[in-house]
């Protein structure tokens, strides 16, 4: 059975990362932007990260540019954008598309295996959240305006 560690994903710096690095390590995937109303996740998802990481959890956040050109910076800005404003010290990688043709492949993964509002496959929006357990599977996605603390009983649950 395939899962999220048999892809990879590009860096801000232009290589790709495999996922593979994170095998046995339950993750929060969240596609994210700079200039939208729920950009202030961010703090909430390092204040998750920082609860958890001495568990071997992770958040991986993908800046996307998708949803109302929320998300109009260079990677580089990104990057800097949210360890200076938020604090961020979870992976950040490079701007990537999670719809349509050109969707990064864990993407198309990670929506075949969930399905959001209305059992819809399609991200809506940013800040779409993936939770994912140490196998590489998707265990639930979250709603956009999920607060990040909410989903704290079920990241403790697979830890």
């Amino acid at each position: 059975m395939a899962s999220i560690f048999d892809f990879t994903a590009p860096l801000t710096n232009g290589e790709h990362c495999d996922l593979a690095q994170f095998k046995g390590k339950p993750l929060l995937i969240v596609n994210t932007a700079s200039k939208c109303e729920l950009t202030p996740q961010y703090f909430a998802l390092e204040q998750l990260y920082q609860k958890y990481k001495d568990q071997g959890f992770t958040v991986l956040a993908f800046p996307c540019n998708q949803f109302e050109n929320k998300e109009p910076a260079e990677n580089d800005e990104i990057k800097h954008f949210c360890e200076l404003q938020f604090g961020v010290s979870f992976p950040i990688f490079a701007k990537v598309a999670v719809n349509g043709p050109d969707a990064l492949p864990l993407f198309n993964f990670l929506k075949t295996n969930s399905r959001g509002l209305m059992q819809a496959r399609a991200i809506k929006w940013n800040f779409t959240k993936f939770l994912i357990n140490r196998t590489g599977q998707v265990v639930a996605r979250y709603a956009p305006r999920t607060k990040p603390d909410a989903i704290s009983s079920v990241i403790e649950s697979i830890l």
